[in-house]
């Protein structure tokens, strides 16, 4: 389902999506703009791979207000 949301054609939609999960091949930049788009993510999560700590981040800044983000890089650009 989510491959076929993506624009990933249906009879391969499954299995391209279970190789990237499983890390057999990379999607490239176009796919992952729409697998982004479709789970509401922003790209910069999907190469946070490592620390989840950054990727939770990514999401909740991605989910705050114009406000809220103003006041994070105000406070980063602190330290």
């Amino acid at each position: 389902m989510l491959g076929i949301e993506a624009g990933i054609d249906a009879f391969v939609a499954s299995t391209r999506i279970n190789r990237y999960e499983l890390g057999i091949h990379r999607p490239d930049l176009l796919t992952v703009r729409k697998l982004a788009k479709v789970l509401d993510v922003p790209v910069a999560f999907f190469f946070a791979d490592e620390d989840d700590e950054i990727a939770e981040l990514l999401l909740l800044y991605k989910k705050a207000g114009t406000p809220v983000r103003a006041e994070i890089l105000k406070m980063l650009a602190c330290l």
